[in-house]
């Protein structure tokens, strides 16, 4: 690209967010609606969509709660995690996936991931198993479902396997089957920015009756019965207390009917990012090819919440952090997915020795992608990207 060419990229007025949600009709409706009924706490729409939501993801149970955050905490306690507990996780992740462990008293220990996939693999798993190690966390990276089938099969028994599946609802194992569907404890996101959004809240895929029935306890404080069955049941139950230590981590019925409005449209948005993801991949392949992306996010088993690439450091004269500033003064939102949690003074691991997560954390960067996006906006950031990086 010439110079005469650079001076042609004209900056966009209003800023590219990383991952704005979209909201239409439906969902303001829905809100409007739960309001006029006088009930926004846990109830009949919260019922409904974690009857739906399982349904969609091919869950046996399935129980909404507050945050992601909850949910790991929630399956890492009925797993029977505690003090001094050992939890296998990737360093490459946000922080709740360790913290979540922490709040237990557990001890996160950080293992590998596959520069291709990004995603935790067995062998560096296997390597981190100890006579300590009571669970390991599974992060699918992006959207990509992680090899679950392999990784089991390397545990010890006893070890529970939970799947931090933030960025996947909708995404798929090898086998075809949604993630979500096999049983494990999985955990889900419905942060602002996820392919799902209710503003915060998240949700358990569970896969047998007993695990099922102490999550709903536990997330309503440890009672045996919710405020809606005690809303329509006023005469029943009156002097019953906690079975055990609860918390409050509920959903509402003013966010599951944004969520049910949201799960209609799964289909529509997924269609949107497979386009922009489509486009991005085209285009690098084009103008920039030495940039990886992640592998398998052309297929439909991805569910694209993410868009990273690895920068090709080797061949510029500028950092990860400094193309990540020019992307962000031309009104393009990337973003960093994510700084490394073994080199955070909080988990006291630094000494660990993680090659592929510091490679990748020195060139990766998450380009901008949500179903609010046009494949415009998508050529608008690989023009932009390519002059950059030229």
């Amino acid at each position: 690209m010439n110079s005469k060419q650079k001076t042609e990229l004209t900056i966009r007025n209003d800023y590219l967010a990383f991952g704005k949600p979209s909201f239409t009709a439906a969902e303001i409706n829905a809100v409007s609606g739960a309001l006029q009924s006088g009930w926004v706490g846990m109830g009949p729409e919260t019922l409904s969509f974690e009857k739906e939501l399982a349904e969609y993801v091919g869950a046996n149970h399935l129980v909404a709660v507050n945050s992601c955050t909850s949910a790991l905490f929630l399956s890492l306690l009925v797993s029977g995690i505690g003090e001094g507990d050992e939890v296998i996780c990737p360093s490459l992740t946000w922080c709740s996936t360790a913290n979540a462990a922490m709040y237990l008293g557990a001890v996160p220990v950080f293992c590998d991931v596959n520069r291709d996939t990004l995603c935790a693999t067995p062998a560096d798993i296997k390597a981190r198993l100890s006579p300590r190690t009571k669970a390991v966390i599974v992060v699918h990276f992006g959207g990509l479902a992680a090899d679950i089938d392999a990784i089991r099969r390397i545990l010890p028994p006893g070890v529970a396997l939970i799947e931090d599946a933030a960025h996947a609802i909708g995404a798929r194992y090898a086998d075809g089957s949604r993630v979500g569907s096999n049983g494990n404890l999985v955990c889900f996101s419905f942060y602002a920015n996820k392919n799902l959004s209710t503003g915060e809240g998240g949700a358990i895929a569970v896969g047998s009756d007993e695990a099922i029935d102490r999550l709903r306890s536990l997330c309503h404080l440890g009672l045996s019965s919710d405020a809606w069955t005690r809303f329509r049941k006023p005469s029943a139950n009156v002097r019953v207390g906690p079975a055990e230590l609860g918390y409050k981590m509920n959903f509402t019925d003013l966010q599951a009917v944004i969520g049910r409005a949201q799960l209609a449209r799964q289909e529509e948005m997924g269609k949107v990012r497979s386009d922009v993801a489509a486009r991005y991949a085209d285009m690098l392949a084009k103008l920039i090819p030495d940039i990886q992306v992640q592998q398998g996010i052309g297929l439909s088993h991805h569910a694209r919440h993410l868009f990273p690439i690895l920068l090709p450091l080797e061949r510029l004269d500028v950092s990860r952090d400094e193309v990540l500033g020019l992307l962000r003064a031309r009104n393009i939102g990337a973003a960093i997915h994510y700084p490394p949690l073994h080199e955070m003074s909080l988990y006291d691991q630094q000494a660990t020795t993680l090659p592929n997560t510091d490679y990748i954390a020195e060139r990766n960067i998450t380009l901008p992608i949500s179903a609010n996006m046009t494949v415009t906006d998508a050529e608008y950031v690989m023009e932009h990207l390519a002059e950059i990086l030229s």
